[in-house]
């Protein structure tokens, strides 16, 4: 065999060896580490449940839930009947018998109120998120909580009024006055929207600002709260209160009562923590 052949065997020799060091150096740790195969199974993703609050619906989460879906996550945007904390509580806690498997509850405003309530003794609730949302304690209601803090609310100098059937003496339906609608709800969204906001509002029981909430689910279960520095509807005092109480993991925002619509991405970041 010539000298040029043999070192060509040599140099082959030599770089299979470096090969081989290489491998038993990136295979070693497989001892200590597992595979991707050999790790627990996490399980199902949980289920978001979405629950709107006060002078809103379900389309409020329309820029959230897509981006839930798109990652995996079973998402319902549940459609609070807004008649009062306690009635709407209650058919939210019948709801979530209904879903199998792990839950995480996210509420936006007053529909921080009824996963308060309703996830309480819910085993299957593992997460509770608060975006710019009432986290009541026992005993307290809408009204009281708002002024946490030292915070005051100017929502009640803005309302309508409005009588609907059934309702018990000194109960009625109110809204908010379109013409002050956006700029107290949603003053970081295009006006146009905001408009169309106002004209499609649903409206909630006036009761619901003054009944006493029931034992927290907070005080059990894990909280994030997503804080919207600019809110108009519930005093950011307020709610850094609240979040505060319920030992919440908490994140501050610069946007109206409505973040899930002008920053999305910071609401779907929260539910996402809160979820894993």
């Amino acid at each position: 065999m010539n000298i040029r052949k043999r070192r060509g065997l040599l140099g082959l020799a030599a770089a299979a060896a470096v090969a081989l060091v290489a491998v038993i150096g990136v295979a070693a740790p497989a001892t200590a580490e597992p595979t991707p195969a050999a790790r627990p199974n996490p399980g199902p993703k949980p289920t978001i449940v979405l629950v709107h609050g006060a002078f809103a619906d379900s389309s409020g989460w329309n820029l959230v839930a897509p981006a839930l879906h798109a990652d995996g996550y079973p998402v319902i945007a549940f459609s609070n009947p807004l008649r009062g904390v306690q009635y709407d509580s209650q058919y939210l806690r019948d709801f979530l018998t209904t879903i199998e498997g792990p839950v995480v509850l996210v509420g936006h405003s007053y529909g921080g109120a009824l996963i308060t309530n309703a996830a309480t003794d819910n085993s299957n609730v593992k997460s509770l998120v608060y975006v710019a949302a009432y986290a009541l304690d026992e005993g307290e209601s809408v009204a009281a909580a708002n002024t946490l803090g030292g915070g005051h609310a100017v929502i009640t100098d803005h309302l309508v009024i409005r009588p609907f059937p059934g309702a018990t003496e000194g109960d009625a339906d109110a809204y908010i006055d379109p013409a002050s609608f956006p700029d107290l709800f949603a003053q970081d969204v295009p006006k146009i929207v905001a408009k169309s906001m106002a004209a499609a509002q649903r409206p909630g029981s006036f009761a619901s600002l003054v009944t006493p909430s029931g034992v927290p689910a907070w005080k059990t279960i894990p909280s994030w709260y997503m804080v919207a520095k600019q809110d108009r509807i519930i005093p950011p005092e307020a709610e850094r209160a609240m979040a505060a109480r319920a030992n919440a993991t908490t994140v501050e925002v610069d946007s109206s009562h409505v973040p899930m619509i002008s920053k999305p991405q910071s609401v779907i970041a929260l539910i996402k923590q809160a979820a894993k």
